[in-house]
């Protein structure tokens, strides 16, 4: 099997049959970081974390319409005026685009968190998840195997234990189940990676986010769905009776474990069997990690939050369970803990305030 270098290691670039490098190039310090969905919600706040640690970063998004390209471009504003970035329009199913991308910068790290994202919009829109969330990944991980890449982090999704019902949600259960196309094609993600991994010694590590929120949220999801509708004076829809549990997670805890783990590849597990296989590792250097809260909260409990901070009361419509969800989500992560010494710092009465107190100057009121 090929072994994976040390963190401490230079892989040097070029590929021979085994997928290893032999041009004798050895990647150097100020090498660019590639962040892909650099104007997305977690790109952005990746990209900035990397650049305020002294990094070069190469972001690379599309800008599609999936949600207002105009607060992707406020990101981006806030991004291209720091020294050490640059950005590229570049779309992940255009094969040849992307090859060139990865020829000319050989990136030694890749932080791949573009995707099509929605699990409600995969019901109507299926064959944008295959554009972007397996055609897409496949171009990276391509790029990765022929330039060089010494570590793969790439985005994956709470989404994947769909239809498991045992919490905390943990790296070592089964995730065979998932309950829509968006969750399947994040568990298609990580068998992906996992193949490259095998075959071409790829280090790759798969990050299962659970309900991010914070400032430059997506206007898509509960949080801001919530906070809009409530300032509004529109109604605030709750699935499930309001019987929902998220594992809602602050967008700097999430980007903390991010950038612990980027200087940390995973290594062969020596313990591995596929006898009794551990579905989180294996003899490729290759790890799973769920990034959440561990602590889930009540639906409900989010709109009381939010109410405070605009001081002004919900409209509350109670609706039936939507196709594709599920009632709770719940992170393990004491895997994460003992990686890298990870733990969620943020309280979510701390994180919805400050969303709260974002959302309103960003929407001027």
């Amino acid at each position: 099997m090929p072994t994976e270098p040390q963190a401490n290691e230079r892989e040097p670039t070029g590929r021979e049959k085994s997928g290893r490098d032999t041009s004798g190039r050895a990647p150097a310090d100020t090498d660019p970081v590639l962040v892909t969905g650099a104007a997305g919600f977690i790109g952005f706040h990746v990209a900035a974390r990397l650049l305020a640690q002294g990094r070069r970063v190469v972001g690379l998004d599309n800008l599609n319409d999936y949600y207002d390209p105009a607060l992707k471009r406020a990101r981006l504003a806030q991004l291209t005026p720091v020294a050490g970035f640059r950005f590229e329009a570049v779309d992940l199913a255009d094969r040849a685009a992307v090859a060139a991308l990865f020829a000319r910068d050989r990136f030694p790290v890749v932080i791949h968190l573009a995707a099509q994202a929605g699990v409600r919009h995969s019901l109507n829109d299926p064959f944008a998840y295959l554009d972007a969330n397996l055609a897409g990944f496949l171009a990276v991980l391509e790029g990765c195997r022929h330039h060089g890449c010494r570590h793969l982090l790439y985005a994956s999704s709470s989404s994947v234990y769909g239809a498991n019902t045992a919490v905390p949600f943990a790296t070592g259960q089964n995730v065979d189940h998932p309950l829509s196309l968006y969750g399947a094609t994040k568990k298609a993600n990580e068998l992906m990676a996992h193949a490259y991994s095998h075959l071409f010694g790829l280090p790759a590590t798969g990050l299962r986010f659970f309900t991010v929120y914070g400032p430059w949220g997506r206007p898509d999801m509960a949080m801001w769905l919530f906070t809009e509708a409530i300032a509004r004076g529109r109604p605030v829809r709750l699935f499930n009776h309001g019987r929902m549990r998220r594992d809602f997670t602050y967008v700097d805890d999430v980007v903390e474990a991010v950038v612990r783990l980027v200087d940390r590849p995973p290594a062969p597990n020596p313990s591995w069997s596929g006898e009794a296989p551990d579905p989180a590792s294996s003899r490729a250097p290759w790890r799973i990690y769920n990034i959440g809260n561990n602590r889930p909260v009540a639906v409900p409990r989010v709109v009381d939050l939010i109410e405070q901070a605009l001081g002004r009361a919900a409209i509350r419509e109670m609706l039936p369970m939507q196709p594709g969800d599920v009632p709770e989500t719940c992170a393990d992560v004491d895997a994460l803990t003992a990686a890298v010494g990870f733990r969620p710092a943020t309280a979510i009465e701390d994180g919805v305030a400050r969303f709260v107190a974002w959302w309103r100057e960003h929407q001027g009121a």
